[in-house]
């Protein structure tokens, strides 16, 4: 059983005893989680796929840890005018390991 779940804008495949990296949740390292906004669930009956959400769908997961990204480096300059510029910047992230996936009505 799976369910694609939505956080931080983006959706994620959640299987359970996945680690899954999302972006930054609050709370600290052993904490549970309840992801609400399941988009789809997939078990040995069937799909249920949600118009947005399916209706009593939730995933329980725990926060393994709190981090942040790989840094991404950018660079802007304007030929012939001796103007550079370059910044760096790394995206907070949380790591959360399925506990249960439930399927909802």
């Amino acid at each position: 059983m799976y369910a694609i779940v939505k956080t931080g804008g983006k959706q994620f495949k959640a299987a359970k005893d996945d680690v899954i990296i999302v972006e930054k949740i609050d709370g600290e390292k052993g904490d549970t989680v309840t992801l609400n906004e399941v988009v789809m669930v997939c078990d040995d009956k069937g799909v249920k796929v949600g118009s947005p959400f399916v209706k009593g769908a939730q995933v329980e997961a725990t926060i393994v840890r709190q981090g942040k990204a790989k840094k991404i480096n950018a660079f802007n300059y304007k030929p012939k005018k001796n103007i550079r510029k370059r910044w760096g910047h790394r995206q907070p992230q949380t790591h959360l390991r399925i506990v249960s996936v439930s399927g909802g009505k």
